[in-house]
């Protein structure tokens, strides 16, 4: 993206009418994750629709662990935008342990709430706009530890694990349409904020929030067939 894109997409608030048609929510907008994506987006000429647990600018306050404040959101965008052609999902959150015998359970809680239970209510509010637009997709960005979990990260590994499940399952259902579910995966995300208040480490393996952003932009560039059900690496 170009300077003058980056500088466009962040003058004004999102939510603003797009040049391109399209009409993408992005949860989890108020973070730095969400902020590149949105920004991407709206760069290009996509109406963003941003949510979040505090409303800001561009940023809708929604509890995304509320199922009927989730369906009262889809109602609102349906309303207001008359369609959805993409959702992506960016609610994060980490907790761990030292050692297997020190996880505390309410990290398991903390973690299903953000990772599973909102996952869970968007996709089921949203799946309706998404499968009446004519090319929609949506997304969530995994981890590795989803598949190689360490003995510290087992309530993490394990929800992100079932968010991957979830999201497979909700791209089952929309095999014969022209929308696509797909999984980004990633070690962790870095950002320029993460790089400054830390000039002395190199993030190895990290993806950087920006080329998050430009792989969550080119789902839309490929046919639905091949990344419904996609789980695509971002680590190399």
């Amino acid at each position: 993206m170009s300077t003058t894109e980056q500088a466009g997409a962040q003058a004004g608030p999102y939510g603003l009418p797009g040049t391109s048609g399209r009409v993408v929510v992005v949860t989890g907008a108020g973070g730095p994750t969400g902020e590149a994506v949105a920004a991407r987006l709206a760069a290009r000429g996509d109406t963003v629709i941003g949510a979040g647990l505090d409303e800001a600018p561009g940023v809708h306050a929604v509890d995304l662990a509320d199922p009927e404040a989730v369906r009262a959101f889809a109602a609102r965008v349906a309303e207001e935008h008359g369609r959805a052609d993409g959702v992506v999902h960016l609610v994060g959150g980490w907790r761990g342990s030292k050692t297997f015998a020190e996880t505390d359970l309410a990290d398991w809680d903390f973690l299903h709430r953000q990772l599973v239970r909102t996952l869970q209510n968007v996709t089921l509010a949203f799946e309706p706009l998404l499968r009446d637009s004519p090319g929609s997709r949506f997304a969530i960005v995994s981890a590795t530890a989803a598949a190689r979990p360490t003995q510290g990260n087992a309530a993490y590994a394990t929800a992100k694990a079932a968010a991957e499940a979830w999201t497979l399952a909700f791209a089952d259902a929309l095999r014969d349409t022209p929308a696509a579910a797909t999984i980004l995966v990633v070690k962790a995300l870095v950002n320029d904020a993460m790089r400054a208040a830390s000039p002395e480490r190199r993030f190895p393996g990290f993806t950087d929030v920006k080329d998050l952003a430009e792989a969550v932009a080119a789902l839309w560039d490929r046919p639905a067939g091949e990344v419904n059900g996609l789980r695509w690496d971002l680590t190399s």
